[in-house]
Protein backbone atom coordinates (compact mmCIF):
# COMPACT_ATOMS: atom_id res chain seq x y z
CA UNK A 1 0.00 0.00 0.00
CA UNK A 2 1.38 3.42 -0.89
CA UNK A 3 2.54 5.30 1.97
CA UNK A 4 0.44 9.14 2.14
CA UNK A 5 2.73 12.18 1.88
CA UNK A 6 2.16 13.80 4.84
CA UNK A 7 4.37 16.83 4.12
CA UNK A 8 2.41 17.22 0.28
CA UNK A 9 -1.04 17.01 2.29
CA UNK A 10 -0.10 19.65 4.89
CA UNK A 11 1.39 21.59 2.29
CA UNK A 12 -1.79 21.60 0.08
CA UNK A 13 -4.47 22.43 3.45
CA UNK A 14 -6.30 18.60 2.48
CA UNK A 15 -7.62 17.32 5.67
CA UNK A 16 -5.59 15.31 7.50
CA UNK A 17 -7.53 13.85 10.48
CA UNK A 18 -8.55 10.43 10.45
CA UNK A 19 -11.12 8.93 13.72
CA UNK A 20 -10.62 5.64 14.51
CA UNK A 21 -13.60 3.57 16.01
CA UNK A 22 -13.90 0.04 17.55
CA UNK A 23 -17.42 -0.86 17.71
CA UNK A 24 -17.78 -3.75 19.84
CA UNK A 25 -21.22 -5.61 21.24
CA UNK A 26 -21.91 -3.39 24.68
CA UNK A 27 -19.05 -0.57 23.87
CA UNK A 28 -17.16 1.97 21.43
CA UNK A 29 -13.50 2.66 21.32
CA UNK A 30 -12.08 5.73 19.55
CA UNK A 31 -8.97 8.15 18.48
CA UNK A 32 -8.66 10.83 16.69
CA UNK A 33 -5.63 11.12 14.71
CA UNK A 34 -3.55 14.14 12.99
CA UNK A 35 -1.90 12.05 9.77
CA UNK A 36 0.64 14.81 9.18
CA UNK A 37 2.93 13.78 12.25
CA UNK A 38 0.83 10.95 13.58
CA UNK A 39 -0.14 12.32 16.77
CA UNK A 40 -3.40 11.81 18.87
CA UNK A 41 -5.66 14.83 19.77
CA UNK A 42 -8.19 12.51 21.70
CA UNK A 43 -9.26 8.93 22.58
CA UNK A 44 -11.99 7.28 24.65
CA UNK A 45 -13.97 4.60 25.35
CA UNK A 46 -17.96 4.37 26.06
CA UNK A 47 -18.80 0.87 27.61
CA UNK A 48 -21.80 -0.93 28.76
CA UNK A 49 -23.74 0.37 26.38
CA UNK A 50 -27.55 -0.55 27.23
CA UNK A 51 -26.88 -0.91 30.77
CA UNK A 52 -28.50 1.49 33.21
CA UNK A 53 -24.59 2.22 34.36
CA UNK A 54 -22.90 3.05 30.98
CA UNK A 55 -19.63 4.94 31.47
CA UNK A 56 -17.97 6.90 29.32
CA UNK A 57 -14.11 8.20 29.50
CA UNK A 58 -13.19 10.78 27.32
CA UNK A 59 -9.46 12.01 27.33
CA UNK A 60 -8.09 14.76 24.98
CA UNK A 61 -4.52 13.83 24.49
CA UNK A 62 -3.06 17.81 22.63
CA UNK A 63 -3.75 21.18 23.20
CA UNK A 64 -5.14 22.02 26.85
CA UNK A 65 -8.42 20.63 27.19
CA UNK A 66 -7.36 19.35 30.65
CA UNK A 67 -7.44 15.66 31.97
CA UNK A 68 -9.97 12.81 31.33
CA UNK A 69 -13.71 13.80 31.74
CA UNK A 70 -16.22 11.01 32.46
CA UNK A 71 -20.02 11.07 32.32
CA UNK A 72 -22.00 7.75 33.96
CA UNK A 73 -25.93 7.32 32.87
CA UNK A 74 -27.89 4.92 30.48
CA UNK A 75 -26.70 5.03 26.84
CA UNK A 76 -28.92 3.23 24.91
CA UNK A 77 -27.56 2.12 21.86
CA UNK A 78 -24.64 2.62 19.71
CA UNK A 79 -26.02 5.39 17.76
CA UNK A 80 -26.45 7.50 20.95
CA UNK A 81 -22.93 6.25 22.13
CA UNK A 82 -21.09 7.49 18.94
CA UNK A 83 -22.86 10.96 19.22
CA UNK A 84 -22.27 11.58 23.10
CA UNK A 85 -18.63 11.13 21.79
CA UNK A 86 -18.78 13.67 19.37
CA UNK A 87 -20.09 15.38 21.93
CA UNK A 88 -16.76 15.22 23.89
CA UNK A 89 -15.08 15.53 20.80
CA UNK A 90 -16.75 19.21 19.92
CA UNK A 91 -15.93 20.11 23.30
CA UNK A 92 -12.19 19.99 22.59
CA UNK A 93 -12.57 21.70 19.17
CA UNK A 94 -12.35 18.42 17.51
CA UNK A 95 -15.56 18.07 16.32
CA UNK A 96 -16.92 15.55 13.76
CA UNK A 97 -17.99 18.51 11.37
CA UNK A 98 -14.60 19.68 11.23
CA UNK A 99 -13.35 20.26 7.68
CA UNK A 100 -10.14 19.00 8.84
CA UNK A 101 -11.26 15.38 9.20
CA UNK A 102 -10.64 12.81 6.09
CA UNK A 103 -11.95 9.84 7.54
CA UNK A 104 -13.48 7.45 9.71
CA UNK A 105 -11.33 3.80 9.74
CA UNK A 106 -13.27 0.99 11.04
CA UNK A 107 -11.97 -1.81 13.00
CA UNK A 108 -13.60 -4.92 11.23
CA UNK A 109 -12.77 -8.11 12.57
CA UNK A 110 -13.70 -10.52 9.89
CA UNK A 111 -13.57 -10.01 5.88
CA UNK A 112 -13.17 -13.47 4.23
CA UNK A 113 -11.48 -13.67 1.61
CA UNK A 114 -12.71 -11.31 -0.47
CA UNK A 115 -11.37 -8.15 1.44
CA UNK A 116 -7.54 -7.77 1.33
CA UNK A 117 -7.02 -4.66 1.79
CA UNK A 118 -8.35 -1.50 3.70
CA UNK A 119 -11.87 -0.92 1.75
CA UNK A 120 -13.67 2.67 1.66
CA UNK A 121 -17.05 1.05 2.99
CA UNK A 122 -20.10 1.05 0.39
CA UNK A 123 -23.64 -0.71 0.38
CA UNK A 124 -22.44 -3.80 -1.39
CA UNK A 125 -19.40 -3.63 0.80
CA UNK A 126 -21.72 -3.21 4.05
CA UNK A 127 -23.77 -6.23 2.37
CA UNK A 128 -20.59 -8.26 2.20
CA UNK A 129 -19.83 -7.72 6.15
CA UNK A 130 -23.08 -8.55 6.91
CA UNK A 131 -23.11 -11.75 4.47
CA UNK A 132 -20.15 -12.87 7.10
CA UNK A 133 -21.71 -12.81 10.28
CA UNK A 134 -22.49 -16.41 10.40
CA UNK A 135 -18.53 -17.23 10.28
CA UNK A 136 -18.06 -13.98 12.99
CA UNK A 137 -21.59 -13.76 14.72
CA UNK A 138 -19.96 -12.24 18.52
CA UNK A 139 -18.00 -9.07 15.96
CA UNK A 140 -19.50 -8.13 12.68
CA UNK A 141 -23.01 -7.66 13.84
CA UNK A 142 -21.09 -4.93 16.39
CA UNK A 143 -18.90 -3.35 13.63
CA UNK A 144 -21.80 -3.11 11.32
CA UNK A 145 -23.76 -1.26 13.96
CA UNK A 146 -20.83 1.45 14.91
CA UNK A 147 -20.59 1.91 10.62
CA UNK A 148 -24.02 2.43 10.21
CA UNK A 149 -24.12 5.06 12.36
CA UNK A 150 -20.95 6.71 11.72
CA UNK A 151 -22.29 6.78 7.75
CA UNK A 152 -25.61 8.62 9.45
CA UNK A 153 -23.72 10.99 11.32
CA UNK A 154 -21.57 11.88 8.18
CA UNK A 155 -22.50 10.64 5.37
CA UNK A 156 -20.60 13.14 3.43
CA UNK A 157 -17.36 11.47 4.72
CA UNK A 158 -14.77 8.41 3.45
CA UNK A 159 -16.05 5.68 5.60
CA UNK A 160 -12.80 2.66 5.53
CA UNK A 161 -13.29 -0.57 7.08
CA UNK A 162 -9.52 -1.94 7.88
CA UNK A 163 -9.55 -6.19 8.77
CA UNK A 164 -8.62 -8.01 11.28
CA UNK A 165 -8.24 -11.02 8.64
CA UNK A 166 -6.95 -9.11 5.51
CA UNK A 167 -3.03 -9.77 6.85
CA UNK A 168 -3.68 -13.43 7.14
CA UNK A 169 -5.20 -13.95 3.53
CA UNK A 170 -1.63 -14.19 1.78
CA UNK A 171 -1.25 -18.10 4.23
CA UNK A 172 -0.92 -20.44 1.41
CA UNK A 173 -3.76 -22.79 0.73
CA UNK A 174 -2.30 -26.10 2.71
CA UNK A 175 -1.61 -23.87 5.81
CA UNK A 176 -5.54 -22.37 5.45
CA UNK A 177 -7.59 -25.45 4.66
CA UNK A 178 -8.79 -27.80 7.38
CA UNK A 179 -8.86 -31.18 6.41
CA UNK A 180 -12.56 -31.99 6.23
CA UNK A 181 -14.63 -32.78 2.89
CA UNK A 182 -14.09 -29.70 0.44
CA UNK A 183 -17.45 -29.24 -0.48
CA UNK A 184 -18.78 -28.70 2.89
CA UNK A 185 -15.92 -26.80 3.89
CA UNK A 186 -16.50 -24.67 0.86
CA UNK A 187 -19.99 -23.92 1.41
CA UNK A 188 -20.05 -22.82 4.70
CA UNK A 189 -16.70 -20.57 4.33
CA UNK A 190 -14.67 -23.47 6.72
CA UNK A 191 -11.44 -22.32 6.84
CA UNK A 192 -8.64 -20.55 8.67
CA UNK A 193 -8.53 -16.69 8.55
CA UNK A 194 -6.71 -15.48 11.70
CA UNK A 195 -7.36 -12.12 13.60
CA UNK A 196 -5.31 -9.51 15.39
CA UNK A 197 -4.05 -8.57 12.03
CA UNK A 198 -3.88 -4.76 12.27
CA UNK A 199 -1.73 -5.84 15.01
CA UNK A 200 0.24 -8.52 13.31
CA UNK A 201 1.09 -6.38 10.39
CA UNK A 202 2.09 -3.34 12.17
CA UNK A 203 4.82 -5.40 14.68
CA UNK A 204 6.38 -7.30 12.25
CA UNK A 205 6.92 -3.85 10.30
CA UNK A 206 8.42 -2.43 13.60
CA UNK A 207 10.61 -5.63 14.25
CA UNK A 208 12.33 -5.56 10.73
CA UNK A 209 12.74 -1.67 11.45
CA UNK A 210 14.38 -2.50 14.75
CA UNK A 211 16.83 -4.86 13.37
CA UNK A 212 17.98 -2.55 11.09
CA UNK A 213 16.12 -4.49 7.97
CA UNK A 214 13.48 -3.61 5.72
CA UNK A 215 9.90 -6.42 6.38
CA UNK A 216 10.85 -8.18 3.00
CA UNK A 217 14.26 -9.40 4.27
CA UNK A 218 13.49 -10.93 7.60
CA UNK A 219 11.29 -13.76 9.20
CA UNK A 220 9.40 -13.14 11.97
CA UNK A 221 7.64 -14.57 14.46
CA UNK A 222 5.05 -12.46 16.36
CA UNK A 223 3.28 -13.19 19.71
CA UNK A 224 0.40 -10.86 20.15
CA UNK A 225 -0.53 -11.95 23.97
CA UNK A 226 -3.37 -10.29 25.71
CA UNK A 227 -6.36 -11.46 27.43
CA UNK A 228 -7.40 -12.83 23.51
CA UNK A 229 -3.84 -14.00 21.89
CA UNK A 230 -2.60 -15.39 18.50
CA UNK A 231 0.77 -16.15 16.93
CA UNK A 232 1.72 -15.59 13.41
CA UNK A 233 4.85 -16.68 11.08
CA UNK A 234 5.19 -13.90 8.93
CA UNK A 235 8.24 -14.47 6.09
CA UNK A 236 9.34 -11.03 3.85
CA UNK A 237 6.53 -9.35 5.38
CA UNK A 238 3.62 -11.88 4.63
CA UNK A 239 1.66 -13.97 7.02
CA UNK A 240 2.38 -17.51 6.19
CA UNK A 241 0.60 -19.10 9.15
CA UNK A 242 -1.46 -18.21 11.86
CA UNK A 243 -3.05 -19.46 15.10
CA UNK A 244 -6.55 -18.08 14.87
CA UNK A 245 -8.48 -20.19 12.64
CA UNK A 246 -12.29 -19.56 11.51
CA UNK A 247 -13.07 -18.25 14.86
CA UNK A 248 -10.50 -16.52 17.72
CA UNK A 249 -10.92 -19.31 19.46
CA UNK A 250 -8.00 -21.53 18.31
CA UNK A 251 -4.44 -21.42 18.58
CA UNK A 252 -3.12 -20.14 21.73
CA UNK A 253 -3.71 -20.15 25.31
CA UNK A 254 -5.98 -17.35 26.09
CA UNK A 255 -7.73 -15.16 29.39
CA UNK A 256 -11.27 -17.15 28.61
CA UNK A 257 -10.71 -19.19 25.95
CA UNK A 258 -9.20 -22.42 25.66
CA UNK A 259 -7.02 -22.39 21.97
CA UNK A 260 -6.23 -26.03 20.76
CA UNK A 261 -8.60 -28.66 22.00
CA UNK A 262 -9.78 -31.91 20.87
CA UNK A 263 -13.02 -31.11 18.54
CA UNK A 264 -14.24 -34.39 20.14
CA UNK A 265 -14.75 -32.62 23.39
CA UNK A 266 -17.64 -30.77 22.22
CA UNK A 267 -19.67 -34.16 20.49
CA UNK A 268 -18.51 -35.38 24.33
CA UNK A 269 -20.16 -32.92 26.51
CA UNK A 270 -23.10 -32.66 24.50
CA UNK A 271 -23.42 -37.06 24.70
CA UNK A 272 -22.23 -37.22 28.32
CA UNK A 273 -23.06 -34.02 29.97
CA UNK A 274 -25.90 -32.94 28.07
CA UNK A 275 -24.66 -29.67 27.30
CA UNK A 276 -25.82 -27.64 24.15
CA UNK A 277 -24.01 -26.22 21.51
CA UNK A 278 -24.38 -22.57 23.14
CA UNK A 279 -23.89 -24.24 26.38
CA UNK A 280 -20.26 -25.30 25.05
CA UNK A 281 -19.50 -22.62 23.11
CA UNK A 282 -19.69 -20.82 26.25
CA UNK A 283 -17.39 -22.55 28.02
CA UNK A 284 -15.34 -22.86 25.05
CA UNK A 285 -15.19 -18.73 24.50
CA UNK A 286 -15.43 -17.52 28.57
CA UNK A 287 -14.97 -20.25 31.36
CA UNK A 288 -11.59 -21.29 29.71
CA UNK A 289 -8.65 -20.14 29.21
CA UNK A 290 -6.24 -19.32 32.33
CA UNK A 291 -9.88 -18.17 34.38
CA UNK A 292 -11.23 -21.81 33.65
CA UNK A 293 -7.54 -23.24 35.01
CA UNK A 294 -7.54 -21.14 37.88
CA UNK A 295 -10.04 -18.53 38.36
CA UNK A 296 -7.90 -15.57 37.10
CA UNK A 297 -7.20 -13.99 33.51
CA UNK A 298 -5.01 -11.41 35.50
CA UNK A 299 -1.32 -12.51 34.54
CA UNK A 300 -0.44 -10.20 37.55
CA UNK A 301 -2.41 -11.76 39.84
CA UNK A 302 -1.55 -15.42 38.63
CA UNK A 303 2.27 -14.35 39.02
CA UNK A 304 1.11 -13.30 42.49
CA UNK A 305 -0.65 -16.13 43.52
CA UNK A 306 2.25 -18.46 42.33
CA UNK A 307 4.46 -16.21 44.41
CA UNK A 308 2.32 -17.22 47.22
CA UNK A 309 2.14 -21.23 46.73
CA UNK A 310 -0.85 -21.21 44.70
CA UNK A 311 -0.22 -24.54 42.70
CA UNK A 312 -3.60 -23.83 40.35
CA UNK A 313 -1.78 -21.10 39.43
CA UNK A 314 1.38 -22.26 38.56
CA UNK A 315 -0.18 -25.05 36.71
CA UNK A 316 -2.02 -22.52 34.53
CA UNK A 317 1.00 -20.28 34.39
CA UNK A 318 2.92 -23.92 32.83
CA UNK A 319 0.26 -24.52 30.59
CA UNK A 320 -0.14 -21.19 28.86
CA UNK A 321 3.78 -21.30 28.55
CA UNK A 322 3.90 -24.93 27.00
CA UNK A 323 1.36 -23.89 24.28
CA UNK A 324 3.18 -20.89 23.41
CA UNK A 325 6.84 -23.27 23.36
CA UNK A 326 5.06 -25.71 20.92
CA UNK A 327 3.92 -22.44 18.41
CA UNK A 328 7.24 -20.80 18.47
CA UNK A 329 8.90 -24.28 17.70
CA UNK A 330 6.27 -25.09 15.12
CA UNK A 331 6.68 -21.70 13.02
CA UNK A 332 10.58 -21.87 14.00
CA UNK A 333 9.71 -25.35 11.50
CA UNK A 334 7.43 -23.34 8.85
CA UNK A 335 9.81 -20.06 8.85
CA UNK A 336 13.25 -22.41 7.98
CA UNK A 337 14.63 -19.35 8.86
CA UNK A 338 13.92 -16.91 11.99
CA UNK A 339 15.35 -13.09 12.63
CA UNK A 340 13.35 -12.69 15.48
CA UNK A 341 10.72 -13.50 18.01
CA UNK A 342 8.23 -10.78 18.99
CA UNK A 343 6.30 -10.20 22.06
CA UNK A 344 3.22 -7.57 21.63
CA UNK A 345 -0.22 -6.64 23.44
CA UNK A 346 -0.79 -6.30 27.00
CA UNK A 347 0.55 -9.69 28.44
CA UNK A 348 3.94 -9.92 25.60
CA UNK A 349 4.88 -5.88 26.57
CA UNK A 350 4.44 -6.21 30.43
CA UNK A 351 5.61 -9.70 31.63
CA UNK A 352 8.65 -10.20 31.83
CA UNK A 353 8.25 -13.76 33.52
CA UNK A 354 5.84 -14.54 30.32
CA UNK A 355 8.54 -14.10 28.50
CA UNK A 356 11.39 -15.38 30.27
CA UNK A 357 9.62 -19.05 30.61
CA UNK A 358 8.53 -19.15 26.82
CA UNK A 359 12.23 -18.83 25.91
CA UNK A 360 13.83 -20.31 28.54
CA UNK A 361 15.20 -24.05 26.85
CA UNK A 362 15.01 -23.00 23.10
CA UNK A 363 18.60 -22.13 23.30
CA UNK A 364 19.10 -24.94 20.23
CA UNK A 365 16.86 -22.93 18.23
CA UNK A 366 18.53 -19.68 18.74
CA UNK A 367 16.83 -18.49 21.44
CA UNK A 368 18.09 -16.59 24.81
CA UNK A 369 16.71 -14.12 26.92
CA UNK A 370 19.10 -11.46 28.78
CA UNK A 371 17.66 -11.17 32.65
CA UNK A 372 19.12 -7.44 33.11
CA UNK A 373 17.34 -5.93 29.56
CA UNK A 374 13.69 -8.08 30.53
CA UNK A 375 13.50 -6.63 33.44
CA UNK A 376 13.24 -3.13 31.71
CA UNK A 377 9.77 -1.61 31.32
CA UNK A 378 9.74 0.45 28.53
CA UNK A 379 7.13 1.86 25.65
CA UNK A 380 9.83 1.66 22.99
CA UNK A 381 10.38 -1.17 20.67
CA UNK A 382 13.46 -3.16 22.64
CA UNK A 383 15.49 -5.80 22.11
CA UNK A 384 15.60 -8.41 25.28
CA UNK A 385 18.28 -11.10 23.93
CA UNK A 386 22.08 -10.83 24.42
CA UNK A 387 24.42 -10.23 21.56
CA UNK A 388 25.42 -13.70 21.36
CA UNK A 389 21.54 -14.98 20.49
CA UNK A 390 20.86 -15.89 16.81
CA UNK A 391 17.77 -14.99 17.20
CA UNK A 392 16.86 -12.02 18.45
CA UNK A 393 13.92 -11.57 20.71
CA UNK A 394 12.00 -8.51 20.82
CA UNK A 395 9.53 -6.53 22.60
CA UNK A 396 7.25 -4.33 20.39
CA UNK A 397 4.28 -2.73 21.70
CA UNK A 398 1.41 -2.78 19.07
CA UNK A 399 -0.92 0.14 18.10
CA UNK A 400 -3.76 -1.16 16.47
CA UNK A 401 -5.44 2.64 16.23
CA UNK A 402 -2.06 3.83 14.59
CA UNK A 403 -2.44 0.93 11.77
CA UNK A 404 -5.84 1.20 10.50
CA UNK A 405 -5.42 5.58 10.67
CA UNK A 406 -2.35 4.96 8.57
CA UNK A 407 -4.39 1.90 6.15
CA UNK A 408 -7.48 4.51 6.46
CA UNK A 409 -5.32 7.91 5.51
CA UNK A 410 -3.01 6.03 2.55
CA UNK A 411 -6.37 4.63 0.97
CA UNK A 412 -8.67 7.93 0.83
CA UNK A 413 -5.21 10.26 0.47
CA UNK A 414 -4.20 8.31 -2.51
Amino acid sequence: MTTPNTEETAAQGKPSRVLVLNSGSSSVKYQLLDMRDRSRLASGLVERIGEETSRLVHTPLSGDGGGPREREGRIADHDEALKAAAEELAADGLGLDSPELAAIGHRVVHGGLRFTEPTVITDEVLKEIERLVPVAPLHNPANITGIRTAMALRPDLPQVAVFDTAFHTTMPEYAARYAIDVETADAHRIRRYGFHGTSHAYVSRKAARLLGKEPEDVNVIVLHLGNGASASAVAGGRCVETSMGLTPLEGLVMGTRSGDIDPAVTFHLKRVAGMSADEIDVLLNKKSGLVGLCGDNDMREIRRRIDEGDERAALAFDIYIHRLKKYIGAYSAVLGRVDAVVFTAGVGENSAPVREAAIAGLEELGLAVDADLNAVRSGAPRLISPDYARVAVAVVPTDEELEIANQTFALVDN
